[in-house]
């Protein structure tokens, strides 16, 4: 394909990931009214019914309250789309590709999703545990007052965030099949590894809490040696593959 060609595509492909999420976002101002709000501001109702202190969630301007439903709306249609958006990646990838490589690589993209949307759950699971140590710091004689923008951009950040991390060992896994990373570079690095996932949690995770931090660390981490198991059962695979191709040819 031309490099014409190729924009032609890659604006197919975004367009209709940006439907995907407009759509989705529909779906997702519909479930704001239903149940999420109510979701996310349970970890602000569990703080205050346990600790008896004034917990609240204030919208300080007259279009605060809009503006965040529209960021729930736009966040929950990234989510929902996701799908969708991934699958155009691959789309958008397969024309390079031959047979073999698709495959591969769509079992990479099928396996994206899941991680995925098991990272968004992860970040959630976590949330009121953090909620909880933030809030703790807040003295005894003194309401939190949480602005709405502030704690929603808060969850929201952290979802995704997560979300994104599970899915970087499905990329390291692709580069590996792609030829450019080893699976002895990704063992070599493992410690730049762990040092790298144990930031990232501590930015995601802005709390004092030690243990939400390892709860999404563990896991990053586990998912880490997972692409290498799979990146080494590659390899060996391919070494198999070439000495008896060149065995044969001599």
């Amino acid at each position: 394909m031309s490099l014409g060609a190729h924009l032609i595509e890659l604006r197919k492909r975004l367009f209709i990931s940006a439907i995907a999420i407009v759509v989705g976002a529909v779906g997702g101002w519909i479930l704001t009214d239903l149940f999420v709000w109510d979701a996310i501001q349970e970890p602000v109702h569990r703080v205050a019914e346990a600790t008896g202190k004034q917990a609240e969630i204030v919208f300080p301007t007259i279009g605060s309250a809009f503006d965040l439903r529209l960021q729930i709306a736009f966040t929950i249609g990234i989510v929902l789309s996701s799908p969708v958006w991934l699958y155009q990646i691959f789309a958008f990838l397969v024309p390079g590709l031959n047979t073999r490589e698709r495959k591969f690589t769509l079992a990479f993209f099928a396996s994206a999703i899941p991680l995925f949307l098991l990272g968004c759950a992860a970040g959630w699971f976590v949330l009121p545990n953090i909620v909880k140590v933030m809030t703790s710091f807040v003295p005894d004689t003194s309401p939190a007052w949480l602005t709405a923008k502030e704690y929603v951009d808060f969850v929201l950040k952290l979802v995704l965030a997560i979300g994104v991390a599970f899915v970087v060992p499905v990329f390291i896994v692709l580069l590996n099949y792609a030829g450019i990373f080893s699976a002895a570079a990704i063992l070599k690095a493992w410690r730049v590894a762990i040092l790298v996932i144990i930031l990232f949690t501590a930015i995601a995770t802005p709390s004092a809490d030690v243990v939400s931090m390892f709860l999404l660390a563990i896991p990053m981490i586990l998912l880490y040696f997972v692409a290498w198991f799979l990146s080494f059962l590659h390899d060996r695979r391919v070494a198999k593959r070439n000495a008896a191709e060149f065995g044969a040819a001599v």
